[in-house]
């Protein structure tokens, strides 16, 4: 364990978190040291979730180690259990709480509580969120579900969204509205807005759809074993992949001629015209493993980019999107460091970043456009709109999304054309800010333009490297300094500048 200004993951007891909140009549009760408490902060803020997440903590402090914390515990219990009457309750420790080892799950149980107690078991310093959300979720359904009769007409169980989930919401009411399309009812949707009921319930579906591996995985394994469930592979994000996804359950039910009435219409976007300057951009992508994967796919066959790159940072996904990486010519940067991935970007230099909000920092450091694909994300990722990622309308959500952070092809045009005029020259600040200000105009008369305290660059270089369009140039300035540096030139002129170019265009 180390500390760090961002992190992509929270400890596993997050995840725990995430799918109590996402659930109903369930309550959490985590042995916590003061200090821990953050889950209000996380959920109401960042999620703009209208009520407060279900949990109660012992919140123990330095002075309570020195007595009998056990005690503290057990009273925790009892109060959540009489304040909130929940049919379920969950029962689990922090990082630092871990350490006491008071055994949250047998003291709980000793209660003789008349409802389920389920004990979390989360190794707080070997996994993170998306196990513990994954875990907690399948000891629910470990615990709860049952064999059942099955539903008379088909129905399959929607599993894996949680509270705090990348547009995980909309996600449900897209997918509910394809598979109704479909002719399939959904039976049950959990954990999110699942009562303990409904996972007594899950047994009465045809099949389960695993919506996202990270979350739900553990589950739908564990109902195909015992209950005899199959589940999908497929995530229907993207066009190509809502038709395999379609075609995989027309396999399951033995209706290989399923189709649905609603059409995307990214495809028609994409062979659009002013479009096509959108074919050929170098994207880099990184987030979890299956919103990269989805990503990546789209990019590069449905809307023509060329992927440079793309990681994710949860090593549970790390040998299939290695495996997908190399389908691509590609190999995968599997790292919880948004160091080493900055340091990746800014080697790559794409034009285009699709990532997380720790990469939308990034991509402001650098320059670069970004796009966010998949948590962890901020506030603005919570949008009030209707705005899904899956099925035909998360496509079209998708191409708008990604195209907005570009410089669109006829703007790129307008740009270039009017380069010289104050207010689109370099040296203007963007025009929403300080009334049309623009910066302090470079002194045309200057000989020299201070780059750094090695490499100076002459004007008639600084003049022909702002010719080159603004989303490479970072790249062609630093190879164009790397260059002279290697030849041990103190001055950068314009013949140095195209000499560069011809040596790393060999």
């Amino acid at each position: 364990m180390k500390l760090s200004v961002w992190t992509y993951e929270g400890p596993p007891h997050v995840g725990a978190i995430r799918v109590a909140t996402g659930m109903k009549k369930v309550h959490l009760v985590l042995h916590a040291p003061q200090g821990d408490t953050y889950a209000d902060l996380l959920f109401t803020m960042i999620e703009r979730r209208n009520h407060r997440p279900p949990v109660t903590y012992t919140t123990f402090q330095a002075r309570d180690l020195g007595s009998d914390t056990a005690t503290l515990f057990k009273t925790a219990c009892l109060d959540a259990y009489n304040r909130f009457k929940p049919d379920l309750l969950l029962v689990g420790a922090s990082c630092t709480a871990e350490l006491i080892q008071d055994d949250p799950g047998g003291l709980a149980e000793a209660l003789g509580l008349p409802i389920p107690v389920v004990a979390l078991e989360l190794p707080s310093y070997q996994r993170k969120e998306n196990f513990g959300a994954d875990e907690t979720f399948y000891q629910i359904v470990r615990r709860l579900a049952v064999p059942v009769e099955r539903s008379e007409n088909i129905t399959c169980n929607l599993i894996g969204p949680t509270a705090l989930g990348f547009r995980h919401r909309d996600d449900i009411v897209e997918l509910t509205k394809l598979l109704d399309d479909l002719g399939i009812d959904v039976n049950v949707c959990a954990p999110m807005g699942a009562t303990p009921a409904d996972i007594a319930h899950l047994g009465r579906a045809h099949f389960n759809v695993l919506m996202y591996p990270e979350t739900g995985e553990l589950a739908c394994r564990h109902l195909e074993r015992h209950l005899d469930q199959p589940f999908t592979k497929t995530v229907p994000i993207g066009v190509g992949a809502t038709a395999d996804f379609i075609r995989e359950i027309g396999t399951i039910i033995g209706k290989p001629d399923l189709a649905p009435s609603e059409q995307s219409r990214l495809p028609w976007y994409s062979a659009s015209v002013d479009s096509t300057y959108l074919t050929g951009k170098r994207v880099f992508l990184f987030g979890d493993g299956t919103h990269v994967m989805t990503a990546a796919r789209i990019a590069r066959d449905e809307i023509g980019f060329d992927v440079v790159g793309l990681g994710c940072f949860n090593r549970e996904m790390a040998r299939p999107l290695r495996s997908f990486a190399k389908s691509m010519g590609l190999e995968a940067l599997i790292t919880e460091d948004y160091l080493e991935v900055e340091k990746t970007i800014a080697e790559l230099s794409p034009e285009l970043i699709l990532g997380t909000q720790m990469e939308r920092h990034i991509g402001k450091r650098l320059g670069i456009p970004c796009a966010v694909i998949s948590a962890p994300v901020h506030v603005q990722d919570f949008p009030a709109r209707y705005s899904p990622q899956m099925g035909p309308e998360g496509a079209n959500v998708i191409f708008d999304t990604w195209v907005h952070p570009l410089v669109m092809g006829l703007e790129e045009h307008l740009l270039t054309m009017f380069r010289d005029d104050f207010e689109f020259s370099d040296s203007a600040g963007p025009s929403h800010h300080a009334a049309h200000t623009p910066n302090q105009s470079v002194n045309p008369t200057a000989a020299v333009h201070q780059q750094s305290a090695e490499i100076i660059w002459l004007q008639d270089a600084e003049s022909e490297l702002r010719k080159i369009p603004f989303f490479v140039r970072g790249k062609a300035r630093r190879n164009t300094e790397k260059y002279a540096a290697d030849k041990g030139f103190a001055e950068i002129s314009i013949d140095t500048l195209y000499e560069a170019k011809a040596h790393y265009a060999r």
